[in-house]
């Protein structure tokens, strides 16, 4: 049950800006160092948005998993009372991770679009158990989900177009 009287549990929220930023800090890194020559050689969709819109979506996308997180942490008034929905927070964090690591770190295209299906069933988790604590929580990821479909066509014509990819 939401307990409104305590205060928010500040190191709680700390830890989850922290960890979010961290997720999101290594999947860049992970990207850069992964992403050329290789990246710009492949085959891609004509919707693939240049490279500065990456930069702009990721941050906006990240920004809203911890402002929902955080809704979330709040509204339940403890990291007790919101562990089924901040575990799978933290889950969707490391597979967000991975997909960069497959795709850019390992150029494992097909075995990348597995972990983008796993990723987009965690969001789905997540959004549902979010939900059940704070709707609006719950809203504040959808961007992140349409986003995700979104990489899925993506990974998938750059697995087609390229058979060696």
């Amino acid at each position: 049950m939401v307990d409104n009287s305590r205060a928010p549990p500040w190191g709680a929220s700390l830890v989850l800006v922290l960890a979010t930023a961290l997720a999101g800090a290594m999947g860049g890194i992970v990207t850069r160092s992964g992403k050329e020559p290789w990246y710009s050689q492949l085959d891609k969709s004509s919707l693939t948005p240049p490279d500065w819109v990456f930069g702009i979506v990721w941050p906006g996308l990240f920004s809203l998993m911890t402002l929902s997180a955080l809704l979330v942490l709040w509204r339940a008034g403890s990291s007790n009372a919101a562990s089924r929905a901040l575990g799978i927070y933290f889950a969707m964090l490391m597979v967000n991770i991975g997909w960069s690591l497959f795709f850019f770190g390992l150029k494992q295209v097909p075995l990348s679009l597995g972990v983008l299906a796993a990723l987009w069933l965690l969001i789905l988790a997540m959004m549902g158990e979010f939900a059940r604590i704070s709707k609006p929580a719950a809203w504040l990821q959808l961007p992140y989900l349409v986003w995700v479909t979104f990489a899925g066509y993506l990974n998938l014509y750059i697995w087609a177009a390229n058979p060696a990819g």
